[in-house]
């Protein structure tokens, strides 16, 4: 059995820039296992996932989220996509979060940023209506606090309450000098701008490509075309 191709499953964004994130981040996991990466997009943009996996035809497929949190992408889009799609032999990862190692790129965008130990965080997140989802986005907030060593406030960009600019306004309003804005956003887009307009300090860049990522992905990769390739053995 040849080594499955990777399709690196993302959310979808107008953002040119976002765009050329996810196009950067698929080459750098490229070169991380060596193989066949293709890119899908759930929302926004073409090609969808089901489409992808139709032009793979008979080569094996690795699924790989590259989603923050599992929410209705993860759980219903892509398992009807790969219904769709007709395709014989595929396996699907976990999404990309949470997990410490997006801890750690968080603490270094806030870093950049300007945050000093002592400065208030707001972890902003997209948001959901899946309750699955929310916990996953509060996973990531504990794991960023213990990073930081400090308390992190959840609060969402577009879905659930509270929301970024209400809780920084009550940050300030409890006392806190400087309120800084941890992004767990994977890419540039709408989102990360509206971040700029919920009057903190500072906003930290999103995710986006770090070597980090690459490792995360390659390693969700390679612990599911093991397991694929055994099945087929």
């Amino acid at each position: 059995m040849t080594d499955p191709a990777l399709v690196l499953v993302a959310h979808g964004t107008r953002s040119a820039r976002g765009v050329a994130m996810v196009a950067q981040l698929a080459e750098a996991v490229a070169r991380e296992v060596g193989g066949l990466v293709r890119t899908a997009f759930v929302d926004v943009l073409g090609p969808s996932p089901a489409e992808v996996l139709r032009d793979l035809d008979s080569v094996p497929a690795v699924v790989v989220p590259a989603f923050l949190a599992s929410g209705y992408h993860v759980y219903r889009d892509v398992p009807r996509e790969i219904a769709d799609s007709g395709h014989p032999a595929v396996a699907v990862t976990s999404a990309l979060g949470p997990d410490p190692a997006l801890a750690r790129i968080m603490r270094i965008r806030l870093q950049a940023a300007g945050w000093r130990p002592g400065d208030a965080v707001v972890f902003a997140a997209a948001g959901s209506s899946d309750p699955r989802a929310r916990q996953d986005i509060r996973r990531s907030a504990t794991l960023l606090a213990t990073r930081l060593h400090t308390p992190v406030h959840p609060a969402y960009i577009a879905t659930g309450s509270p929301r970024v600019p209400e809780t920084v306004a009550a940050l300030r309003a409890s006392g806190h000098p400087r309120v800084f804005v941890a992004s767990y956003l994977l890419a540039h887009g709408l989102f990360q701008e509206r971040l700029h307009e919920a009057g903190a300090d500072g906003i930290a860049d999103p995710i986006g490509v770090h070597p980090a990522v690459v490792r995360l992905l390659a390693t969700r990769y390679h612990t599911a075309a093991q397991a694929l390739i055994h099945s087929a053995a």
